[in-house]
């Protein structure tokens, strides 16, 4: 019953959505330890690349990156996070909330994907940095974009500590995710942004540990090839703060999107998404 109603909530949103924003790939949901995972699948016999989302979004946040990516090839895959979206907990199957990292593994298991590019963003970027040190043989490649990384480092808490201003975590989220120069600009996609917040995490639903802490020297072990994506007008993310913890990767790209704030991927689709696809191509 639960998942019918949820399914009724997404058409609906899909018929509300403003004109020019695409519905995206149609989904499913995978039968995995502690959850019914839903997830969009493009298909093909193209490279996979898995996209995780922020917390404030749900596979829906990634319709301007998947037909992108599809018609350049790959198989693009997104999925709700545990009790965000429709992704369903189910404590008779499996424990409890489990991590990002754990259901991603077990979805790549489940759909036998042996190795792929794995791109996260914001809170997604934390579990995407988290996977790549846990498996780091899974990966093609890691795209982390708008990011602090969850990092336990005293450093980074310092850092977050001094720039934080006052009162913003008690406005709605899209005075701080989303840039000015965009709400000014685009009010249907802001609208759009909003519906997907509104409808994103479930009420009651816990957020979900990383499978281990974030640490400067966990993220030293990381190998494969990696894209740290930058926006310049980040209020959460900015570009000192990502330097602290990307200086200790082993090798990455830096790429900047000029006049984006913390939902860069939303915001800047044509700059985000040809920053990933050269990434992509030259790894």
């Amino acid at each position: 019953m639960i998942a019918m109603v949820r399914r009724a909530m997404l058409l609906l949103a899909i018929l509300a959505a403003p004109q020019g924003y695409a519905a995206g790939p149609s989904g499913t949901s995978a039968s995995l330890p502690g959850v019914r995972l839903w997830y969009t699948d493009t298909g093909g016999k193209g490279t996979p690349i898995i996209l995780l989302h922020a917390n404030t979004g749900t596979s829906a946040s990634w319709i301007k990156q998947t037909d992108a990516f599809a018609q350049a090839g790959y198989r693009v895959i997104a999925f709700d996070r545990r009790g965000w979206g429709q992704s369903i907990a189910d404590a008779a199957t499996g424990p409890q909330p489990g991590s990002i990292a754990g259901d991603l593994d077990a979805l790549a298991s489940a759909l036998k994907l042996n190795r792929f590019y794995l791109l996260g963003i914001a809170g997604g970027g934390f579990a995407a940095l988290d996977y790549a040190a846990w498996h780091p043989e899974h990966l093609r490649g890691l795209i982390v974009a708008a990011s602090t990384g969850a990092f336990a480092e005293p450093v980074m808490t310092a850092f977050i500590q001094r720039i934080a201003i006052p009162g913003l975590d008690k406005l709605p989220g899209e005075y701080i995710e989303l840039g000015l120069s965009y709400r000014g600009t685009d009010p249907d996609g802001t609208a759009r942004w909003n519906d997907i917040e509104e409808h994103a995490r479930q009420p009651g639903a816990p957020g979900q540990p990383l499978h281990s802490p974030n640490t400067f020297g966990k993220i030293e072990t990381i190998a494969v090839p990696t894209l740290v994506l930058v926006a310049d007008a980040d209020l959460y993310a900015p570009q000192a703060l990502m330097r602290l913890w990307s200086a200790h990767l082993k090798q990455h790209d830096w790429v900047v999107i000029e006049d984006a704030g913390h939902s860069v991927a939303w915001e800047k689709p044509d700059a985000f998404n040809a920053a990933v696809l050269r990434f992509l191509r030259a790894h």
